[in-house]
């Protein structure tokens, strides 16, 4: 598999497993939630770029993750976006033909939108190269 594919289920399964974030939200999905209520994470595009050497393929990609609420206050966007944080830097080092060697958050942003309306946007940085043998 690409390591596009890899790193995206890893990330989704990482999120959704997470007890915190399954207390906290109606939901993680995989691009814009359409019916959800809040507070739900939605998993952005994926960027990828070349990350490899000479003898072995690896790709550097940025994994965008947006947490929306609606509350008086920020204080819950801003806690479930450090539980997905710490639930991303838990990503699993072995994956399915790729491992994983870094794991970097780039940005954290908590905007406030229309009144009562919050969104937290993390944006990580994830290196991984192919397992030696493996071809994409």
């Amino acid at each position: 598999m690409s390591a596009e594919a890899v790193v995206q289920a890893a990330v989704l399964a990482v999120l959704r497993a997470d007890a915190v974030l399954s207390a906290g939200l109606n939901g993680v999905f995989e691009g814009p939630a359409v019916k959800a209520s809040t507070p739900f994470a939605e998993l952005g595009d994926l960027l990828s770029v070349d990350w490899g050497t000479k003898t072995a393929a690896g790709r550097e990609l940025r994994v965008a993750l947006t947490i929306r609420d609606a509350a008086e206050t920020n204080a819950r966007v801003q806690r479930l976006a450090d539980a997905a944080g710490r639930a991303i830097e838990r990503l699993p080092r072995a994956l399915e033909g790729w491992r994983v060697a870094s794991v970097v958050l780039v940005r954290l942003r908590v905007l406030r939108g229309p009144p009562g309306r919050w969104s937290a946007t993390l944006e990580y940085r994830v290196r991984v190269m192919a397992n030696e043998g493996d071809v994409e």
